[in-house]
């Protein structure tokens, strides 16, 4: 049996999952933000654990690697990323706003002056809004129009199946 199947695919895990499986074994090898377990699931084909920032967010992902080829986990993580990027960069800053106004509870949504039309400009009255948490400070209406990328990039699915 030589693993050949399961070589390079991946998929991501939750961080609890990652760190229950650097306690689980010795690691095969640890380096910065990867770690391979030691048991092989076929030939030299083994799991390797990756933590890796995204656009900002520390995501984590369980691969198979053939660990006779030392080159093999860095390829990996480099794929990884790359498509994880390609998912992000191939929608539009308006794909990306009109994916979370779709995936915001309605409760965190709304339209400014729905409420209130005094407290919001003539000119923004019926726009998009959402709640915002402003670390230090605390939770705001926003115009979806005026979200940053790092917020959008913060309310994007982590999913793959957008």
């Amino acid at each position: 049996m030589s693993g050949r199947a399961y070589v390079n695919q991946w998929f991501e895990i939750e961080r609890s999952s990652y760190e229950i499986m650097l306690e689980v074994l010795p690691p095969l090898f640890m380096r910065a933000g990867m770690f391979a377990m030691s048991e092989l699931k076929a030939g030299f084909v083994g799991s390797v654990f990756f933590d890796i920032k995204i656009d900002g967010r520390d995501r984590w992902f369980h691969g198979y690697c053939n660990l006779g080829d030392p080159a093999s986990p860095d390829a990996m993580r480099a794929a990884i990323i790359g498509h994880e990027q390609a998912n992000l960069r191939a929608l539009t800053r308006d794909e990306k706003l009109e994916l979370i106004w779709s995936r915001t509870h309605a409760d965190f949504r709304g339209l400014a002056g729905q409420f209130d039309p005094e407290a919001w400009p003539a000119e923004q009255r019926g726009q998009r809004t959402i709640l915002v948490y402003e670390p230090g400070s605390r939770t705001v209406l926003k115009l979806l129009n005026d979200l940053s990328d790092n917020e959008i990039a913060e309310r994007l699915p982590r999913d793959r199946t957008i």
